[in-house]
């Protein structure tokens, strides 16, 4: 049985959506952030040195990482479905968006929240508005040019194709859904009609639907 360590509000959705679109049983573990810092708990540590989320547990092995979990996953049960024939150049899109998610997208998306929290508590309200002044510099020289850069990226590949890697949803559309998910809601969607129509094709699928109901809605 495989057992989804699932901390709310994170990546760990992705792989209740996936598994769900597998037909795969499973059961969710789920872990609650600490209300003041927003870290995950301590416990997590026991499933993975690093105590991070997403993490799956199946028979002897435990894998972490979403892209990593997403690999196994495919390949283990049967999920070619999910994935383009090798050799087209769909596979080489799903490979890329696979990767592209966590190595270039969700560092900005990330970086954007952290600073976002400089002006606001638990900084201590001596240096806050220093540290507002530093994240408004930041966000206006370099987080805000690059997002919009990564934006108007997306809008020109989801123009020509209607899911990531071309014509037939894949797992790298499941991958891509937390930084859409993100951009969502820290970003200007506004103009960007094909990113919006594959938020809501997403939403829409049945096996999006039932992870939602397992793992709990996003509050990003």
């Amino acid at each position: 049985m495989i057992t989804v360590h699932h901390l709310e509000n994170s990546r760990s959705q992705r792989i209740l959506w996936l598994l769900e679109e597998l037909g795969v049983e499973y059961e969710v573990r789920t872990y609650r952030r600490d209300p003041k810092t927003m870290l995950a708990p301590a416990e997590l540590k026991r499933i993975h040195p690093l105590g991070k989320s997403p993490v799956i547990t199946d028979d002897a092995y435990t894998v972490a990482e979403s892209g990593a979990i997403i690999e196994y996953l495919v390949s283990r049960y049967d999920g070619d479905a999910l994935v383009p024939e090798a050799g087209t150049p769909e596979r080489l899109r799903y490979t890329y968006w696979l990767h592209y998610a966590e190595g270039s997208a969700m560092p900005l998306l990330v970086m954007k929240l952290v600073f976002s929290k400089l002006g606001k508590p638990p900084v201590p309200a001596v240096i806050r508005p220093i540290g507002r002044l530093l994240a408004n510099g930041v966000r206006q020289k370099f987080l805000d040019p690059q997002l919009e850069m990564h934006l108007d990226y997306w809008e020109s590949e989801l123009r020509q194709h209607p899911w990531f890697a071309g014509d037939e949803f894949s797992a790298a559309d499941i991958q891509m859904s937390f930084p859409l998910l993100a951009a969502e809601s820290r970003a200007d969607l506004s103009g960007r009609p094909n990113i919006k129509k594959v938020l809501q094709n997403m939403r829409d699928r049945p096996a999006y639907q039932r992870a939602i109901e397992r793992g709990g809605e996003f509050r990003l």
